[in-house]
């Protein structure tokens, strides 16, 4: 009797765990259709492939380019050097004399400002994750036609069709083009408007003498959920630190540039240098470096 009642038992487990199981199956096949669903429904846009392949595990990664401006203080430089073995050399320098034209200075140490050399560090992304959903008021407009107005009539027509309600539409409450786009992001002021317009696809929108098929999809918003940040330090660029107010700025520049391509001080090839005078600030733009 014990050990029927531990198989029923065994058997009930077996069922539940079967049975949550299929639940959270169903539940993934559920959002799996949702996603299909609104891909498919998104804009038609022609490519043409001019790149480079990739290995299959490759395909899903997300490639993220910098381009990270980072805040310079007063009394700074930015240089950088062709090579990373010269730039590593200064930082390992640490202080560097740096000779000034003065003039009719003539003690040599009046002619002369010490600067620090410190490695250039920046943050990059090393995670990301983006959460998309669909918006509840605003739908995506494509194959929208190539006519003789400008863009603000075109906006024009497109909102006065679609804030009629006979067109499946309401009051309108915002329209625009995207960015370096032909699509436009028609937003309602109601919520409940755009979600049948969406399961319709396309609209007979009429525009001059002409009545034209414009194609209607989901407007989808893009929230980061996850960000993990690294330092990362530049390779070939160092950061000077302290130097003082004494030369206009591109005497500065100048005499910066000559002690550091020098050889015989540590340096080599300067591919760039910026300087930032005390009393100001300047921000720095990092790009991948291709080389």
């Amino acid at each position: 009797s014990q050990e029927l009642r531990r198989i029923l038992e065994q058997d009930c487990a077996n069922l539940q765990m079967a049975k949550e199981a299929a639940e959270q199956r169903t539940k993934e096949l559920k959002k799996e259709e949702q996603l299909h669903k609104m891909l498919s429904s998104l804009p038609e846009k022609k490519v043409i492939f001019k790149g480079l392949t990739v290995n299959k595990e490759d395909m899903n990664k997300l490639m993220l380019t910098p381009l990270i401006r980072y805040p310079l203080p007063g009394g700074s430089a930015l240089i950088t050097f062709e090579e990373a073995k010269v730039a590593q050399r200064i930082i390992e320098m640490r202080e560097h004399m740096v000779e000034l034209s003065c003039g009719e200075l003539e003690e040599l140490e009046q002619c002369r400002v010490r600067v620090q050399a410190v490695p250039m560090e920046i943050l990059l992304p090393s995670a990301l994750e983006v959460r998309l959903t669909p918006s509840r008021r605003s739908i995506l407009l494509s194959a929208l036609p190539s006519l003789d107005i400008s863009r603000e009539a075109l906006l024009d027509k497109l909102e006065l069709f679609f804030s009629k309600t006979k067109n499946g539409g309401s009051e309108v409450e915002s329209r625009e083009f995207l960015q370096d786009s032909d699509q436009v992001v028609l937003t309602f002021v109601q919520d409940g408007v755009a979600e049948p317009l969406i399961e319709k696809g396309h609209a007979q929108v009429p525009i001059g003498k002409g009545e034209y098929k414009v194609r209607i999809s989901p407007c989808m918003n893009g929230d980061i959920s996850n960000l993990q940040l690294q330092p990362s330090r530049c390779p070939r660029t160092v950061l000077l630190l302290g130097i003082p107010d004494v030369l206009d700025e591109e005497s500065m520049r100048d005499a910066l540039e000559i002690h550091f391509q020098k050889g015989s001080r540590g340096g080599g090839e300067v591919d760039a240098l910026a300087y930032v005078p005390k009393g100001r600030t300047g921000v720095a733009v990092f790009l991948e470096d291709t080389d």
